[in-house]
C-alpha cells in the first residue's frame, strides 16, 4: 500500500449490471474470448489474450480539472495485480488525440506505479491505463493518487433534503454507508425531512441509521422547498459541525459513493477554495451523461450547456476514448446541487443559500460564489444518477412560475447586461405558451413577475405559500388538470384538422405562424371542447400544431396521463394582455428592483433571517 493521498480509485460495476452500464467502468475489445469478471467492487478478473481499457467516464482520470483547479504538478497511477500482462499509460490532448505515455509489462504478482506529469493538460485531456493479459490476469486494486500531501483537510458533512421521498433518501443513506472510505471521511449527515411521509417511519431506515450513529441528525420542517432544505443543512453544518465542507445532495439519486472522495479530493487539493460539483448521469438511461457542465447565457439570463458540450452523450454508443468533444476542460458558473461540494469557508463568507422555494437556487450561489473569489468546477468522473428532465413537464407545469420569478431574481443580483433580452426572451416564451394553450403555465408565470416586482421581503414572505397559491391558480385552467387516459374522454374526431405537420424553411414557419394567429382571433368551436380533435403525443406537442387547433388531449412528458387544453379566444387575450403590461412594468422599473434585491441580500441569506424562516409550523 501507499501513503501517498488517493485521488481517485478504479472501480468495477456492480454485479448484474447490464452492458450499457458497464460502459461507463470498463471499455473491453470485441475480441476479447470472455469478459472482464468483477471479483469486487475495486477489483477485476481479465481472461488470457484478453485487452480491456480503463479509459472510461469512472476510470480515466480528469487531468484537465487537476491541471487547472488544484496545487498538483503530477499524479501517480498506482497498479496492484498478479499474472502476465502488459500495462500501457496513455493520454488525450484537449481534441481528444491519445498520446502514448508509459508502460510496462510484468508476470507475476506486482505493484506498478507511473508518475505521470500534469503541465501538457492546460486545455483538457485524461489519463488512462490499457491492460494486455498473456495469461489470466487479476487487478486488485488500481487508483490515481497525489504526490504531495494535501493543503486542505477533509472532513465532510453530507446533506439531503427530502420531501416525501422515504425509500429514496434511505437508500442515498444506505449507498453512502456501503463504502467504509466514504464513512470514514463523514462527520455528519443532515436530513431536513419536509414531508408528510417520514422518513424515519421506513421499516428499512433504523438498520440504515444504525450506521450512522449520532452522526445522522433528521429535522421535520415545514416545507420549505429545495432552497428551504439546503440552507437547513448549511445551518446545522455551520452551527453544529466542525466539518470542513458541506455536501448537498438530492433525495432522489442514486450515487456512485467514490464521487464524494473524488469531489472532496479536488477540493482539499484546490489552488483556492473551490466548490466541486458532480455530473448528472441519466437514471433511466444508465450510461447517458446529461451534459459536461453549464453557464448562464448573460444576453437573455438563461442557463445552458457551456460552449463546446453536447446534451445526452452516451458511453454505451460512444466511448470515452471516441469522444473528442468531452476532452476540452469545460468552465462553469455553478453545479446543480443533485451534488455539489461547498467548502466550509465559502458558507461563511458568503451566507446561505436565498429563499427561493426551488429552482435558480444552486446557480444564484455559483454566482455568488464566482463573484466572491471561489470558482465552481464541475468534476467528470464524479457523479449521481437522477431523472432526466426529458421525463418532466417543469417548463409548463406549476414549476414554471419558480422558473421564470427566481430567473428574475438572480438576473437582478448577477446581471451585468440590460434587462432587454430578458424580457424579450420571456415574452417570445409567453407567445409559444398561447399558441400551445398552455394557459396555466402564462397565468402562473404572470403572477411570478408581479411577485418579483414585488421586492424581496415579499419573496421572504411567501415561500411557505408560494407553492399552494399556485396550485390554486393552475386549477382555474383546463390545461393543468390531468386525466388518467385519453380514453377517459370521446375518441378523438379528427374534424376541422388542418396540415399540422413541422413546417419545413423560414418561409413556412412564417406562414404556420400567420395560420396560427389568425386561427387564435376565431371563436373556438364549442364541441371540440367536448370531443377532441386529436390525441397528441408528448414529442408532437408543438406550437405548430398546437396553434391549429381548438382541442386536443396532450399526453404528460412522463407518460402517466393527458391533459386537455382547449383553446379560448378570451382567456388567451386577457392573459397576453396582462403578460404585455407586466413585461413593460418589468422593463421600465428593473433596474429600481435590482437594486432592492441587491441591498436585501446581505439580510436574506444570513442565518438569522433563515432561523426565523424553520420556525414555521409543520403542516
Amino acid at each position: 500500500m501507499t501513503d501517498r493521498a488517493l485521488l481517485h480509485r478504479i472501480l468495477l460495476p456492480r454485479a448484474g449490471e447490464p452492458l450499457d452500464v458497464r460502459s461507463l467502468y470498463t471499455d473491453e475489445a470485441v475480441t476479447n474470448p470472455r469478459r472482464a469478471h468483477s471479483l469486487s467492487r475495486t477489483s477485476v478478473a481479465i481472461g488470457a489474450e484478453s485487452e480491456v481499457s480503463f479509459g472510461t467516464y469512472f476510470n480515466a482520470f480528469p487531468a484537465g480539472y487537476w491541471r487547472r483547479w488544484s496545487v498538483l504538478t503530477s499524479v501517480v497511477l498506482r497498479v496492484e495485480l498478479a499474472g502476465e500482462c502488459r500495462i500501457d499509460v496513455y493520454r488525450s490532448k484537449a481534441d481528444g488525440s491519445r498520446i502514448h505515455v508509459d508502460g510496462a509489462a510484468t508476470d507475476g504478482a506486482t505493484a506498478l506505479e507511473f508518475e505521470i506529469d500534469l503541465g501538457p493538460f492546460e486545455d483538457g485531456g485524461w489519463i488512462w491505463f490499457d491492460v494486455t493479459t498473456y495469461d489470466d490476469v487479476r487487478v486488485d486494486a488500481a487508483g490515481w493518487y497525489a504526490t504531495v500531501p494535501a493543503p486542505g483537510a477533509g472532513r465532510v458533512a453530507v446533506g439531503i433534503p427530502t420531501f416525501n421521498r422515504p425509500a429514496d433518501c434511505v437508500a442515498a443513506l444506505a449507498a453512502i454507508a456501503s463504502d467504509p472510505l466514504v464513512m470514514d471521511v463523514v462527520d455528519a449527515v443532515i436530513v431536513p425531512d419536509q414531508g408528510t411521509r417520514k422518513v424515519r417511519e421506513r421499516p428499512d431506515f433504523d438498520d440504515v441509521a444504525a450506521h450512522f450513529g449520532d452522526r445522522l441528525r433528521i429535522h421535520d420542517q415545514a416545507n420549505l422547498g429545495g432552497s428551504g432544505g439546503y440552507s437547513r443543512i448549511m445551518y446545522e453544518a455551520l452551527t453544529t459541525t466542525d466539518a470542513d465542507h458541506i455536501l448537498f445532495m438530492d433525495d432522489d439519486i442514486e450515487i456512485e459513493p467514490d464521487s464524494i472522495l473524488r469531489a472532496l479530493a479536488l477540493a482539499r487539493f484546490a489552488t483556492v477554495p473551490t466548490l466541486v460539483g458532480g455530473q448528472m448521469l441519466n437514471l433511466q438511461a444508465r450510461s447517458h451523461l446529461h451534459v459536461m457542465g453549464e453557464r448562464i447565457d448573460r444576453s437573455r439570463f438563461m442557463w445552458g450547456g457551456a460552449d463546446n458540450v453536447e446534451y445526452d452523450h452516451d458511453f454505451a454508443e460512444k466511448p470515452l476514448r471516441e469522444s473528442a468533444l468531452l476532452h476540452r476542460r469545460i468552465d462553469v458558473d455553478y453545479n446543480g446541487w443533485w451534488m455539489c461540494l461547498i467548502p466550509r469557508v465559502v458558507a461563511e463568507t458568503i451566507g446561505q443559500p436565498l429563499p427561493l422555494f426551488i429552482k435558480w437556487d444552486d446557480a444564484e450561489y455559483g454566482l455568488r460564489a464566482r463573484a466572491a473569489g471561489f470558482p465552481t468546477v464541475t468534476l467528470p468522473g464524479a457523479a449521481i444518477w437522477h431523472m432526466a428532465w426529458s421525463d418532466k413537464d417543469d417548463a409548463i407545469d406549476w414549476q414554471a412560475y419558480f422558473h421564470l420569478r427566481n430567473r428574475l431574481v438572480v438576473a437582478a443580483l448577477h446581471s451585468p447586461e440590460s434587462a432587454r433580452g430578458l424580457v424579450l426572451d420571456t415574452l417570445k416564451a409567453t407567445t409559444k405558451h398561447l399558441l400551445c394553450l398552455e394557459y396555466s403555465t402564462v397565468a402562473i408565470q404572470n403572477m411570478a413577475v408581479r411577485d418579483f416586482l414585488a421586492g424581496p421581503d415579499h419573496l421572504v414572505d411567501i415561500l411557505p405559500t408560494a407553492l399552494g397559491d399556485v396550485h390554486r391558480a393552475r386549477r382555474e385552467y383546463p390545461d393543468a388538470v390531468v386525466l388518467p387516459s385519453s380514453t377517459a374522454l370521446p375518441p378523438a374526431s379528427g374534424a376541422d384538422v388542418p396540415d399540422v405537420s413541422m413546417p419545413v424553411g423560414a418561409v413556412a414557419k412564417v406562414s404556420r405562424l400567420a395560420r396560427g394567429l389568425v386561427h387564435g382571433l376565431r371563436p373556438a368551436k364549442d364541441g371540440h371542447h367536448e370531443t377532441p380533435q386529436l390525441n397528441v403525443p408528448t414529442m408532437d406537442s408543438r406550437w405548430f400544431l398546437l396553434s391549429q387547433v381548438d382541442g386536443v388531449t396532450v399526453t404528460t412528458a412522463d407518460g402517466r396521463g393527458v391533459v386537455y387544453r382547449k383553446r379560448d379566444r378570451a382567456v388567451a387575450a386577457t392573459l397576453g394582455r396582462e403578460a404585455l403590461a407586466l413585461r413593460r412594468e418589468l422593463l421600465r422599473r428593473f433596474p429600481e428592483v435590482s437594486e432592492q434585491y441587491r441591498r436585501a441580500v446581505p439580510e436574506l441569506t444570513s442565518k438569522e433571517r433563515w432561523e426565523r424562516v424553520f420556525s414555521t409550523p409543520v403542516g
